[in-house]
């Protein structure tokens, strides 16, 4: 599975991989695998990292599951592959997006490897998911795993963008040193938060450029997903 996952993380991760609990969540994972339908395919799991080098990275958008339906997961958090219907969180970041930027862009494809192109890291907390099964593949040990993941750019890095949606999130967000990144902080995108004023707002998109233009960094272009 790990002959999928690019040189770039592979140097930076190898002690992890090396970790008893690593060997045994690959071993799970590859069970289930082979004996359930399982999402993203096998190929994907570690496609957000393998679409956002650990040199070029520049912001983290931490999510919780894959999409759990057949031909939506693509190993990106918030992203859904060509084809398939926009997600309602997903949709609800493009609209604030738009309000965020004073745009008025409609994206035909949730399809974010655009972004991760740019440097974004869009890293679920979980990795994989038994199809029609929310959260089927927490206690695994991908929370472990991806714990590590941020605490490894939290002190190898420097001024990263961490984009924390949601309670979850949030708490994710524990393992970073915030004397050292920059932490945007909001509701999460889902109907039910942003229906209760809790994300809508947020100009999290907006002031990630003014942070990245405040580093001498190439801004995000947010739209231009095709």
């Amino acid at each position: 599975m790990l002959n999928h996952l690019t040189s770039s993380w592979s140097s930076v991760l190898s002690a992890e991989f090396e970790k008893s609990y690593f060997k045994e969540l690959i071993s799970n994972v590859e069970n289930e695998y082979n004996s359930k339908i399982c999402y993203p395919p096998k190929k994907l799991i570690f496609e957000a990292f393998n679409r956002c080098s650990f040199d070029d990275l520049k912001v983290v958008i931490i999510g919780q599951d894959p999409y759990h339906g057949n031909g939506e997961a693509n190993g990106l958090c918030f992203s859904v592959s060509d084809d398939v219907k926009i997600p309602p969180s997903l949709r609800n970041i493009f609209k604030e997006i738009n309000s965020d930027l004073n745009s008025d862009f409609h994206p035909t494809s949730g399809n974010l490897n655009f972004w991760a192109s740019q440097g974004i890291l869009l890293l679920n907390s979980t990795l994989s998911v038994r199809e029609n099964l929310a959260g089927s593949h927490q206690k695994l040990g991908w929370e472990t795993f991806t714990d590590a993941v941020i605490k490894k750019i939290s002190d190898d890095k420097k001024n990263i963008i961490f984009l924390l949606w949601g309670n979850f999130a949030i708490k994710k967000g524990n393992k970073i040193d915030v004397s050292n990144h920059f932490i945007l902080k909001s509701g999460h995108p889902s109907p039910l938060s942003a229906n209760q004023g809790k994300w809508f707002g947020n100009k999290h998109f907006s002031k990630t450029n003014l942070y990245l233009k405040s580093i001498n960094k190439e801004l995000i272009s947010w739209f231009n997903l095709q």
